[in-house]
């Protein structure tokens, strides 16, 4: 398990913005996440600061890793599925392959999630048989069939964790992914190469139907795209919520959340959901984390 003293999780604006404040300050830094996760990603700019012409997002992304690694900044494109809080308030940070990294301080820059309903009638089964969460609510389907909706990391992972609970396990991939059979090998998962039309049921999930008129019969329905989502990520740490819609994670001037070590920025404190926000909110956040490494290693 390699150490940094600052462990960012999201490279994004937000996150890439304070990898290169972070890595200026001579602080050894480590961004965990993928750019084409980001919304910037296959945007087009035209409001922000400076630029005459159009951005095209990717280009500014990219931009913005070779800053962080030109500073002396590490980028590994791998998303982050677990966080712990260790005995000595150092983090835990666990990536979809399996690595682990320790943190002294940790950014969230992770945005949020913005959910696409697959199905017409998806709401009518939330919390019957659906649900959006595996690490919530895996324990409820203990000896029963469920299958996994998804295209990214989270939902491989939701899949495996699964096992531990449930007797049958499907894997239902809305797109391609890259080494989806060996990520899954030797977990009791069977992958289903179809696309779903419709949840089968009318008070709870009774299946899937899929394409060509195929049914899948399963007791729960779990729906993860992409990443795993920020408040799942982050919840076993903790961390306060806006109070309005416990949508967002709560922050100080400094961008400090409520927990010692542990500071967020960007999307994921809330509106305005823009580029200058983030990028602003990244660098505070990176300057109060080096001040707040500074303090810690005074009084120790």
């Amino acid at each position: 398990m390699k150490d940094y003293e600052i462990i960012i999780i999201g490279a994004g604006p937000a996150g890439l913005q304070a990898g290169i404040h972070a890595a200026r300050r001579k602080h050894s830094v480590l961004i965990l996440g993928k750019p084409e996760g980001s919304a910037l990603y296959s945007a087009h700019i035209e409001n922000y600061f400076g630029f005459k012409e159009k951005i095209n997002g990717k280009d500014l992304l990219e931009a913005g890793i070779f800053q962080v690694q030109k500073f002396g900044g590490e980028v590994l494109k791998e998303d982050a599925v677990r966080l712990e809080i260790l005995e000595d308030n150092s983090f835990l940070v666990e990536t979809e392959k399996g690595q682990k990294f320790r943190g002294e301080a940790l950014i969230l820059a992770i945005g949020v999630k913005r959910k696409k309903k697959l199905f017409k009638r998806e709401d009518q089964f939330v919390g019957k048989g659906l649900s959006y969460c595996v690490d919530c609510d895996a324990w409820f389907y203990r000896g029963k069939r469920v299958a996994v909706l998804g295209d990214g990391s989270a939902a491989v992972h939701g899949a495996k964790t699964l096992t531990q609970f449930a007797k049958k396990v499907y894997f239902i991939p809305l797109k391609v992914i890259d080494e989806l059979e060996e990520e899954l090998s030797g977990y009791p998962v069977e992958i289903i190469y179809a696309k779903p039309v419709e949840i089968l049921g009318e008070e709870e999930v009774k299946g899937v139907i899929l394409e060509k008129e195929k049914i899948l019969e399963v007791d729960g329905i779990f729906i993860e795209i992409g990443a795993k989502g920020a408040l799942e990520l982050i919840a076993p740490l903790g961390i306060e919520l806006d109070p309005e819609t416990l949508s967002y994670v709560k922050v100080d001037k400094k961008m400090q959340t409520n927990v010692k070590g542990i500071f967020a920025c960007g999307d994921l404190t809330g509106p305005p959901l823009q580029l200058a926000k983030a990028v602003g909110e990244g660098c505070i956040a990176a300057l109060s984390a080096s001040d707040y490494l500074k303090s810690k290693k005074a009084k120790s």
